[in-house]
């Protein structure tokens, strides 16, 4: 068993307790950043004399020795070491002799975990954000195409007013585009270096942390408690709790496009490469993808509510709980990447059939409260209007027709206030292009807005 200590210990670890104590079965991940933290501290070392120049090439060698070897497989992580770091020192002396086991000075596996995680994690945010600006690419290019697709809008699920297909998507890229700024925000914060922490009070050794937090390009500097500094694992709730609302709003987009591709609603076509068949019914063509992304969402806020429990009875500094930070939020980050990804190439490909949308928002009465707008601009009071178009809204749904194919003759049975002009006061085009505010689904007010999101995404 490979271990960074024992010295004070007279038998061996009972191999069940050291199974269940290791943690090299994942983070393993953390290879790349503990080789970057283990060389960056290495050369701040030397630069303060507590390593010879010599020494310091010595070490940098056969850590980039030991990474490339695992890269190029010619060198394979196995569970008979504890950790990836003790991998890592135990490989190097092997190369080096003596001169490896000088390359934990000053430091301690508290200080070192903790700077492979925020490594590790910084990473992962800019990865996770550049899959978000692809999704936000993908909705802008569909709103871009689609300022002129009638559809309803829809409140408590029951269609309320005519909006268009670029207006509906909108909405999606204001939430996605939130995230982007949650991601940063964290990144932000989270931005400093723990190493040269020790276990929680430092050390005697003169570091210089200003120096390694610069070489690690940790913007804001060292931590500025050494308690803190290993035992913070609020960035990862704050990134955990970033992750859940990208999967509650990739959740709900799915859950409409679920919907739209019901034999009732008929709005969208999902790509065949984005669905599958019954293995029994073949005329099915499911939507499983977006129901996978609905699905998983549950787990991404598993891992958080995790890590909360985790975290809320530990007294400082650290405990070897907080081990349970790692697999819960790997695979987080893991799921929520691969759904990004995944919902993105679907959106991408799908087919918005606009003649059933146009037809839909017609036949649920989405222009009601435009017909009574028009007895308001005629005179009549707006709560007298509203009944009455209540009024008309009852006859065509007992006729069996919309407000669109009433005769000039039956509206003015319910109110001679009508008149020809009322079918273009309640087309959809009209509906929809004299709502002109910022944010309205309006042509002007819509070409206005994706102005400033391709602004944004540039």
């Amino acid at each position: 068993m490979a271990q960074l200590w024992g010295g004070r210990f007279t038998k061996e670890t009972d191999k069940l307790v050291y199974n269940f104590n290791a943690s090299i079965s994942f983070d393993q991940k953390f290879l790349k950043e503990d080789i970057e933290g283990s060389s960056a501290h290495v050369v701040m070392l030397a630069k303060q004399g507590i390593l010879t120049a010599e020494e310091k090439i010595e070490i940098l060698n056969g850590l980039d020795s030991i990474r490339k070897d695992v890269e190029e497989g010619r060198l394979k992580i196995t569970d008979e070491y504890e950790d990836v770091h003790s991998f890592v020192e135990a490989n190097l002396i092997d190369r080096i002799g003596d001169t490896g086991k000088k390359l934990h000075t000053g430091r301690s596996r508290n200080d070192q975990v903790a700077l492979d995680m925020k490594l590790y994690t910084r990473n992962q945010i800019d990865e996770m954000d550049g899959l978000v600006k692809q999704l936000l690419e993908t909705i802008l290019k569909i709103m871009e195409e689609n300022t002129e697709t009638y559809m309803p809008g829809f409140t408590h699920l029951q269609k309320a007013q005519p909006i268009t297909l670029a207006h509906h998507l909108g909405a999606y890229f204001e939430m996605f585009r939130r995230d982007r700024s949650r991601l940063s925000d964290i990144r932000n914060r989270m931005n400093t270096c723990p190493l040269g922490s020790g276990a929680l009070a430092g050390t005697t050794y003169p570091l210089d942390r200003d120096y390694t937090a610069e070489l690690l390009k940790f913007e804001n500097g060292p931590t500025l408690n050494s308690i803190d500094g290993v035992s913070d694992r609020d960035y990862l709730i704050e990134f955990l709790s970033a992750m859940a609302t990208i999967m509650m709003h990739l959740s709900r987009f799915s859950e409409e496009v679920i919907i739209w591709n019901s034999n009732e609603y008929q709005f969208v076509d999902i790509d065949d490469a984005y669905s599958t068949g019954s293995s029994i019914m073949p005329q099915k063509k499911n939507p499983d993808i977006a129901e996978l992304v609905r699905g998983k969402t549950g787990r991404v806020y598993g891992a958080l509510i995790s890590l909360l429990t985790t975290m809320k009875g530990l007294p400082l500094a650290y405990n070897k709980d907080m081990q349970e930070d790692k697999e819960l939020t790997f695979d987080a980050i893991d799921t929520t990447k691969g759904c990004l990804a995944l919902f993105t190439g679907m959106l991408a490909t799908i087919k918005f059939n606009k003649k059933n949308m146009e037809t839909s928002a017609r036949n649920g009465f989405t222009n009601a409260t435009d017909a009574a707008d028009y007895l308001v601009k005629h005179g009549v009071p707006f709560r007298d209007a509203h009944g009455i178009v209540g009024q008309l809204v009852l006859y065509c749904i007992d006729k069996g027709i919309s407000l669109d194919e009433m005769t000039l003759e039956e509206y003015k049975n319910i109110s001679p206030v009508f008149e020809n002009d009322i079918y273009e006061a309640i087309s959809m085009k009209t509906c929809v292009e004299k709502r002109v505010t910022v944010g309205a689904p309006g042509p002007e007010a819509m070409h206005d807005v994706i102005g400033r999101y391709k602004q944004y995404l540039q």
